[in-house]
Formats: structure tokens, C-alpha cells, sequence
């Protein structure tokens, strides 16, 4: 059985008051492909911003490989392996999508931010920034800048930047959000070839992208573990019915 990589016990957010994330228990396993869903509001995007150490937690305890990282620095936690995407797109538009996996490259170079130096220091990057670009489908675009790539394809530009850190574990927050059937398709096959030898934990609110991609589906509802299990379980689920479709006829419509 693969190891827990990732996990969280008891994890805490409260908000003045307001409980945000309520004592949540999570393990990750080693090469799954682990799904967080909920309805809006149930504290999915938080729980992943204090996983990746965007917001501190008010209580709990977060273990990557078993240590604990609860205190570490969002840069700290990216250098360990363990790097995050986000819900709207996090490129610079001004820069082709070659350029934009080169910064990326850049980091594990130590020299991310010296914009000063000549550009021509950064040509050894090339080919591996390539390689990253056919990884995702985009090596026709290396020259094109990103402002103007289709949505999608800088979804797929932002999964090349995330795979330049060499990440153990992907952490992408509503990878399909806004994208028609054609790019839901495409970035389904994009998750599926990335996660191979990597560990990938998803907040996704697209139920088919969840049954056709996850081994695991933890569902939050009101900051807490409603239910947990494998995708036929949770879909099954009276309680994840009504909190998270509505009704039970809504629910099948959308797993078929």
C-alpha cells in the first residue's frame, strides 16, 4: 500500500469567530490522485491555502512525508516539493509561454530575480522549457505570449510553470473552472499524463472530471469531513447529496 505523503490532523481556520475549516483530518497517498469537493463556501480553496501555508491555521497539525510543516514559510513548503496552483490563471501575459517556463526554471537556479542580467544567460533553460512545453501539448506555442493563448492552453501553461519546480506533490485549485467541454477534455488528459510518478491533490467542482480522474474523494461541507471515500461511495451518499447537489435526481444527472 502507497504511504500517506500529504496529511492533515484536526486542521483549524476560524475567521473572527467564524470557523472556516473545522477540524479536518486528511491523508494523501503517495501517487493518488486525491479530489476535495464541496459546495461554494465549504472552505475548500482555505484548506488549501493552509496546506500550502497562504493563511496559518488556528489549530492542527500539517505532515509532509510524516515531518511536520506546519510552521515552515510558503517558500519553505514549495522547496520540499509540495507546489500549488490557483483558480485564476498565474502567468505574465507580456511573456511567451517559453519565457514563462524559464522563470520558472530560474527558481531552482537561485537567480529567479535578477532581471538585470542578460537574457542570453537563460538560453541553457531552453530545451528543458521545451521539453516541459511538449509535456503539456504547447510547443506550438513557446513564441506566443500568453495574454494571447487560449484560456485553456494557460491553464496547461500554468500546470509547465508548476512541473519546472519538479513537484512531488500538485496541489491544483479548480484546474477545469471556467472552460468549455473541449478544454475540460483536454486538461482531464493533461492531469491524467502529469500525474504519472507524482502525487496530486485537486479541489475540482466538475463531478465527471472527479469520477474519470481521482482514486480518492474527501468532501467538505460547512469547513469539515462530510464524507470521504472513492468516487461511487461518496456519489452515493445520501448526506453529499443533499449538501452538495441538492437532490438525488440533480446528482445523477451530473454523475452519468
Amino acid at each position: 500500500m502507497a504511504g500517506v505523503v500529504l496529511e492533515a490532523r484536526g486542521l483549524t481556520k476560524q475567521f473572527h469567530g467564524f470557523v472556516a475549516v473545522d477540524n479536518v483530518d486528511l491523508q494523501v497517498q503517495e501517487g493518488h490522485i486525491h479530489a476535495l469537493i464541496g459546495p461554494n463556501g465549504a472552505g475548500k480553496t482555505t484548506f488549501f491555502n493552509l496546506l500550502t501555508k497562504f493563511l496559518s491555521p488556528t489549530g492542527g497539525d500539517i505532515l509532509f512525508r510524516g515531518k511536520p510543516i506546519t510552521r515552515m514559510s510558503p517558500n519553505d513548503i514549495v522547496r520540499l516539493g509540495l507546489v500549488r496552483s490557483f483558480q485564476i490563471s498565474a502567468v505574465f501575459g507580456r511573456m511567451t509561454a517559453l519565457e514563462n517556463v524559464r522563470v520558472a526554471l530560474q527558481r531552482k537556479l537561485g537567480n529567479s530575480f535578477c532581471f538585470w542580467q542578460s537574457e542570453k544567460r537563460l538560453d541553457h533553460l531552453n530545451d528543458l522549457a521545451m521539453e516541459l512545453l511538449a509535456e503539456v501539448g504547447l510547443t506550438e506555442f513557446a513564441d506566443t505570449l500568453a495574454v494571447e493563448m487560449p484560456y485553456g492552453h494557460k491553464r496547461a501553461l500554468e500546470v509547465a510553470t508548476t512541473l519546472a519546480v519538479d513537484p512531488d506533490v500538485m496541489l491544483l485549485d479548480e484546474p477545469t473552472q471556467g472552460m468549455g467541454a473541449e478544454d475540460v477534455s483536454r486538461t482531464v488528459d493533461l492531469i491524467r499524463r502529469v500525474s504519472r510518478g507524482r502525487t496530486v491533490l485537486m479541489v475540482e467542482h466538475n463531478l465527471g472530471v472527479v469520477s474519470s480522474l481521482c482514486d480518492r474523494v474527501t468532501v467538505l461541507a460547512r469547513g469539515a469531513v462530510l464524507a470521504e471515500g472513492d468516487y461511487q461511495t461518496v456519489s452515493s451518499d445520501p448526506r453529499v447529496l443533499e449538501a452538495y447537489i441538492g437532490t438525488e435526481t440533480e446528482a445523477e444527472a451530473v454523475s452519468v
